[in-house]
């Protein structure tokens, strides 16, 4: 009964210290599809956290380097730029879109094609500052794809 009691108390605690990553839901994760040469795409998906919790990074094997960004209009130009993080408050749904928060893969090794799937770590960091990763496998999407899978244009935008 004790050694019951003991791994039934171990099995507890062991839960209860889970990492916040595994709080954290993501759903529909896709890449847009590249073109020969090109060395640069997005990387798109909803998240969700049981706890608050903020995307501060990615990574990749397909890309030298990964950078979270946000796209805002700027007048009537819609510029691109580097965030520190994405909040992802406690039961919400936060969405990285084209013409908003998304990961961007930068120099990719590769062309991403249509169909393929990519692995991807997320970076998140908990309330209490603490970092965790995640392993998510995101689809390749026509280039001219929207997140509702409707023909897309890109806006005008400077860097």
């Amino acid at each position: 009964m004790k050694f019951i009691t003991l791994t039934l108390g171990a099995a507890l605690l062991a839960a209860a210290s889970l990492p916040a990553a595994a709080q954290l839901s993501v759903d529909d994760a896709w890449i847009r599809a590249t073109v020969p040469g090109q060395k640069s795409t997005g990387a798109f998906m909803t998240l969700r956290a049981q706890a608050d919790t903020r995307l501060v990074g990615a990574q990749s094997e397909v890309a030298r380097s990964t950078e979270v960004h946000e796209m805002r209009m700027d007048g009537d130009v819609m510029r691109m730029r580097q965030v520190e993080a994405v909040p992802v408050p406690a039961g919400e749904a936060v969405e990285l879109k084209p013409g908003g928060y998304h990961i961007m893969l930068m120099d990719v090794h590769r062309q991403m094609k249509t169909g393929e799937v990519v692995p991807l770590t997320l970076i998140t960091e908990s309330a209490d500052g603490q970092r965790h990763s995640q392993q998510v496998d995101a689809t390749v999407r026509p280039l001219t794809t929207a997140r509702d899978g409707t023909p897309h244009a890109t806006p005008a935008m400077k860097h």
